[in-house]
């Protein structure tokens, strides 16, 4: 894969997808969350059909990053961005800052005025933490991996 610079971002609703679209999408968070950290999670959790997909395609084609922005109410109170994910060989050369930088800007779009909600590995808080979110609450187990709720607000992106 080629660096992550510029990816071309498309932002669409479950219903709008093309199978090859969602296929993609699947696969590289199955590559990272069940595969890489050998998390056995139902990843069809069911939010994905209420929510926004961002997709991240590198020159070549390829789906390089991938995030998910779900609205107020079907997993927070507040609209969330969730299953942020690079490829893996993209790490370290930009990709998930360009990740979070657009999923947040497309919450902002999607949802004006709202903070934003994010439930975090607890060990990228200072990643997190680099885009205005804060910790709120205790650490918590999720799927065996310690998460923390994290909020931005809307001003951050």
């Amino acid at each position: 894969m080629a660096e992550a610079t510029m990816m071309e971002w498309h932002w669409l609703p479950f219903q709008e997808l093309s199978t090859v679209q969602l296929y993609a999408a699947m696969q590289l968070r199955q590559r990272v969350f069940v595969l890489e950290q050998t998390c056995v999670f139902q990843d069809a959790d069911g939010i994905d059909l209420y929510s926004w997909h961002g997709l991240g395609y590198l020159p070549n084609g390829e789906l390089g990053a991938y995030a998910r922005i779900v609205p107020p109410g079907k997993a927070f109170n507040l609209p969330s961005i969730g299953r942020v994910v690079t490829a893996p060989e993209l790490r370290g050369k930009g990709a998930g800052n360009e990740l979070v930088q657009q999923a947040m800007a497309e919450t902002i779009k999607l949802f004006p005025g709202h903070d934003i909600k994010i439930g975090a590995q607890a060990h990228l808080q200072r990643f997190y933490g680099s885009f205005g979110f804060k910790p709120v609450g205790e650490l918590y187990d999720e799927d065996g991996i310690s998460h923390i709720h994290m909020i931005a607000p809307s001003s951050s992106a």
